[in-house]
């Protein structure tokens, strides 16, 4: 349970930081497939209680697919990244402000090294058309990177629960960055502020339309990834690579790239310090999976 609240609070304080994916942090650190397993069954679960609930069918159906959550892991996660949200807010948040060449150079590479992940788990060699695929989502996600950042808004509600309903896709999909989402419309310092103000309305709109933007999204993603995994993960690498764009550390506030300044070097050795930290996870990842496998005990990958 404490390793997973840790996993929990890394995912947190990715979720926080513009251009780094929640989902890419749960396919490093092994709890991507099992997370949405479980959000499918939870929503699921939601719907069929309500739906039999009003034609009065009982709540069999419904207890059935809440069995399917995997509450062992999906509780402590929780825990551990809305603690992470919290408590990032008020420290990490003013370190990328302050320091914004250094800080998007370290996530650039943690971006890069965790490549590897969803490139490992398409299992054997790429064929053409994945390659091709990876590819046009890769400049396709640049592109729209790209676009220049809105201006900061005092947003009204119905805004706030859309931009949630879209954000909450980061959660789910390794690539997409649901705080950079927020910047390039004008809602994440807003959003960041509400945090740390524990402005609860805004927040509690928020978390409904996360929660409606999941029940939209997770189970369409599940069915990708059972019925069309390869190029579902095909898709997830060019996005992660299309990402990159956002991470480039010499930038104008509304995104516009500017060339290497006397800063390149500390801007160099903290991408390295993102590629070894990542690998570092990875390493220990697979051969923490290698020892539970050995012991026929395979609890961070259930499905594979």
């Amino acid at each position: 349970m404490l390793i997973d609240f840790a996993r929990g609070a890394l995912i947190g304080v990715a979720e926080i930081i513009p251009g780094v994916s929640g989902g890419t942090i749960a396919l490093i650190v092994g709890v991507y497939e099992s997370v949405i397993s479980s959000a499918e069954n939870l929503v699921s679960g939601v719907v069929t209680a309500v739906v039999d609930g009003l034609r009065r069918r009982g709540m069999a159906r419904a207890r059935n697919h809440f069995a399917g959550v995997r509450w062992s892991i999906v509780l402590p996660l929780l825990v551990g990244m809305f603690t992470a949200i919290i408590v990032a807010s008020a420290v990490l948040a003013p370190l990328v402000e302050e320091y914004p060449v250094q800080t998007r150079a370290l996530f650039a590479g943690l971006i890069v090294a965790s490549l590897i992940v969803p490139i490992r788990m398409v299992g054997k060699r790429w064929q053409a058309y994945e390659v091709s695929v990876a590819t046009a989502v890769a400049i396709v996600m640049a592109l729209l990177l790209s676009i220049p950042a809105a201006a900061p808004v005092d947003p009204p509600l119905w805004l706030v629960l859309i931009a949630a309903a879209v954000a909450v896709c980061a959660l789910v999909l390794p690539g997409v960055s649901g705080s950079f989402l927020l910047v390039t419309v004008g809602m994440y310092a807003p959003t960041l502020a509400a945090v740390n103000d524990r402005n609860l309305g805004y927040l509690g709109v928020f978390v409904l339309g996360a929660i409606l933007g999941l029940s939209l999204f997770v189970s369409g993603l599940q069915w990708l990834l059972k019925h069309r995994h390869r190029i579902t993960l095909a898709v997830m690498t060019g996005l992660m690579v299309g990402s990159l764009r956002a991470l480039w550390p010499w930038q104008t506030e509304r995104g516009e790239l500017l060339a290497p300044a006397a800063d390149a070097a500390s801007a160099v050795g903290l991408f390295v310090v993102g590629l070894v930290v990542v690998a570092a996870l990875i390493a220990g990842e697979s051969a923490l999976v290698r020892r539970r496998r050995a012991s026929g005990d395979d609890v961070l990958h259930p499905d594979s």
